[in-house]
């Protein structure tokens, strides 16, 4: 199996627009075990990664677009593995990596997309939000008390948050994500769907691995209580924001080395649609490098 034979599989991963959808109902967390080994799908990451490190240099030399991967999930659904093990072979002076923690009093007194405009990459730059914009509607929509710390006119307690009230950011998040892939932003955005089973078997190993015990924090069992309530959360907003210019891929994330395949195949795919170049140059230019060779090779020693 090679990357190119993964495409079909990958567009069952897309949220097809303006498609009500089940994360519960309609995706796995797991995969088809037939599909390949695990030792197969690791040396297809291989070429994948490689892949990904030809697609920035094409992108850089380009200098017609930008790419923003947006990855959101439940806590130790593995994000960051998947960025130090697809991005590895990456140049880090075009990737930037933003992780968007909860806001600063700075932070809240601008509009809510204010922080996440400012980590945009430029033109020839890979930019990742390890959680992001999204955090907007689905950590404020299962805890709404948190949107009373934006001092928003007109809300003024948790029942001023309507449904209207989250359909008008989705609108916001929708026109946002819009101006930036009309102005050569290539958008991919994905869903780490970890099972809650998978989810309490890590949070025990962080507390069992003294070298992973700086990673578990005691917020995390909390959350767990409210797990229903983010999975509403999460289809209510896949289910708005999924769009062709923006489409949404949901990864199956029990086994990290599966959803880090499917994340570097789909990055790989959805570049090469792009028809990014490196630059051509024209027949004089040719001759001008000829003769620089040539002045080369005559150079003294």
């Amino acid at each position: 199996m090679d990357l190119s034979s993964l495409s079909q599989y990958l567009d069952t991963l897309m949220v097809q627009p303006d498609r009500k959808i089940s994360l519960k109902k309609d995706f796995e967390t797991d995969y088809d075990h037939k599909m390949m080994t695990k030792e197969e799908g690791e040396k297809l990451l291989q070429t994948g990664i490689e892949n990904l490190a030809l697609m920035q240099d094409k992108l850089y030399a380009h200098n017609r677009h930008s790419i923003l991967i947006v990855l959101q999930a439940m806590d130790a659904a593995g994000k960051d593995s998947a960025i130090k093990h697809v991005m590895s072979g990456l140049n880090p002076q075009g990737v930037k990596v933003t992780s968007f923690k909860t806001p600063s009093k700075e932070e809240l007194d601008h509009d809510y997309l204010w922080r996440h405009f400012k980590a945009l990459p430029a033109r020839g730059e890979i930019g990742i939000f390890n959680r992001s914009h999204y955090e907007n509607v689905l950590v404020t929509r299962v805890h709404p008390e948190y949107i009373l710390n934006e001092n928003i006119p007109g809300v003024e307690t948790v029942e001023h948050i309507t449904e209207d009230f989250w359909q008008q950011r989705f609108r916001d998040i929708n026109r946002f994500e819009k101006y930036l892939s009309d102005n050569g932003t290539l958008i991919l955005k994905f869903f780490l769907h970890v099972s809650k089973k998978e989810q309490k078997k890590r949070f025990i190993e962080r507390i069992d691995d003294p070298a992973k015990n700086w990673k578990f924090a005691a917020g995390d069992v909390a959350e767990r209580a409210f797990w229903d309530d983010y999975m509403k959360a999460y289809d209510d907003m896949l289910e708005a924001t999924s769009k062709a210019n923006a489409p949404w891929f949901i990864l199956p994330a029990d086994d990290k080395w599966f959803t880090r395949l499917c994340l570097a195949a789909i990055i790989s795919r959805e570049f090469d649609k792009l028809d990014a170049s490196y630059p051509r140059i024209s027949e004089e230019q040719k001759k001008e490098l000829a003769l620089m060779r040539e002045k080369l090779i005559n150079e003294p020693e």
